[in-house]
């Protein structure tokens, strides 16, 4: 973090607020900051590796504020999951495997960082060599990031408030692999920046007698395999005529989607999480595959309207026969 700036800022503010007969103290000019990283899955891979080296927040007037993994001790430690291509450990960085975060579950980056209150235009999160997509096959492509940033909506840090975000990884928009280039490509389309206090998780349960009076997938022995899609569109009672995939031109959008797996035994489960507090319609299909830069044939099999408290907990939509 540019500690000589930030100080200087302060200094400025607390002699403006003395000068007027104010205090300091009556005002704080801080605000605590936290961020945590979690993931959607993708179809096609076992590991996606994300090497993660700094995040940074920029603008409020103060220079841009950063801190790096395994150096500042609010940053997440360092770990030895990122290597160059010579097999060496990359330096002051944090690999994590999204895949391991679906759902509810996320990892954090960034905890109690303070920063000066106010207005940051944008959230950077800096990607170091070394991450790479494992796929069901066994082999390793490498994961790039276009300039080795991931760059984001900005957030409002209130005088004295303690706020923790997540970074929702919807990996079924954002991990590209484009024809004739070497490895996948991840980009900030499809990732989302919430805030935990304005935000829910939703979770349910597939009958089997939907999917099998459908010809779809049931009870397959790899159980990493998905059987069926739940997308989520904002807003409630969208025709069902009227959804897109990702890739689509049709008239409404996802705003994420997830894999409904079998649980080896007689459930069929699908969870998303960090969705922002609105309504929703959720859908159900059994179409597995979503190029998300082409349009797929998706047949959607039922559609049912779902709302989102903020209350960081999870609602349950349970599709039925």
């Amino acid at each position: 973090m540019n500690k000589t700036i930030l100080a200087s800022a302060v200094l400025a503010s607390m002699s403006v607020l003395t000068a007027c007969g104010g205090s300091s103290e009556s005002e704080p000019m801080f605000a605590q900051f936290s961020l945590g990283v979690s993931d959607a899955p993708v179809n096609g891979a076992k590991v996606v590796m994300v090497c993660f080296n700094e995040i940074e927040l920029t603008g409020n007037g103060v220079g841009n504020q950063s801190f790096t993994i395994g150096e500042d001790e609010v940053a997440a430690e360092a770990n030895d999951n990122c290597r160059d291509g010579q097999g060496n450990v990359m330096p002051n960085t944090r690999g994590i495997d999204l895949l391991l975060l679906d759902g509810a579950k996320s990892e954090a980056l960034v905890t109690g960082a303070e920063f000066a209150a106010g207005n940051y235009g944008q959230l950077r999160l800096v990607i170091a060599q070394g991450s790479y997509v494992e796929l069901d096959d066994g082999l390793r492509e490498p994961l790039r990031v276009p300039s080795n940033e991931l760059k984001l909506g900005g957030v409002t840090l209130s005088a004295g408030g303690t706020f923790n975000y997540t970074l929702e990884f919807d990996l079924r928009k954002a991990m590209v692999n484009p024809p004739g280039q070497n490895g996948y490509i991840l980009k900030p389309t499809g990732l989302r920046l919430v805030n935990n206090s304005e935000i829910g998780h939703l979770t349910g349960q597939i009958a089997e007698g939907l999917l099998i009076n459908n010809n779809c997938t049931v009870a397959p022995a790899d159980t990493m395999l998905p059987v069926a899609t739940v997308y989520l569109y904002q807003g409630a009672d969208r025709p069902i005529n009227e959804l897109s995939d990702n890739g689509g031109d049709n008239v409404y959008q996802p705003y994420t989607s997830t894999n409904v797996y079998f649980d080896g035994v007689s459930e069929y489960n699908y969870s998303i999480g960090y969705i922002d507090a609105d309504s929703y319609t959720a859908a159900l299909s059994c179409d597995i595959t979503d190029d998300p830069e082409a349009a797929d044939a998706i047949e959607f099999l039922q559609t049912q309207n779902v709302v989102i408290p903020a209350s960081n907990t999870a609602v349950v939509a349970d599709f039925i026969e």
